[in-house]
């Protein structure tokens, strides 16, 4: 990955541990539960940026780099990943 993109994802994720020990926090303070939950979502959210981004660089970088090789069985050995991954996102 390219030290940029490398950077905002690891600025990323050190936000969203921060906001985990947040949440933890809250928990130990016995804090509301929908305050709690509220939190929760923001984590998730956060982390599906991160994904997102991660995705969004191996698709304009490796797959297309893949989709564009003479070798026919690394074409099908990407296209079987992606597929893979979107039946995961899907459960």
């Amino acid at each position: 990955m390219e030290e940029q993109i490398t950077t905002q994802l690891v600025n990323r994720l050190k936000s969203i541990e921060g906001h985990v020990r947040g949440v933890e926090r809250m928990v130990e303070n016995a804090e509301s539960c929908i305050d709690v939950v509220n939190q929760i979502l923001a984590v998730q959210r956060a982390l599906q940026k991160v994904s997102n981004m991660v995705l969004q660089h191996h698709l304009h970088t490796c797959v297309t780099t893949a989709i564009r090789d003479d070798d026919p069985a690394e074409r099908e050995r990407v296209i079987r990943e992606m597929m893979a991954l979107f039946e995961a996102a899907m459960r």
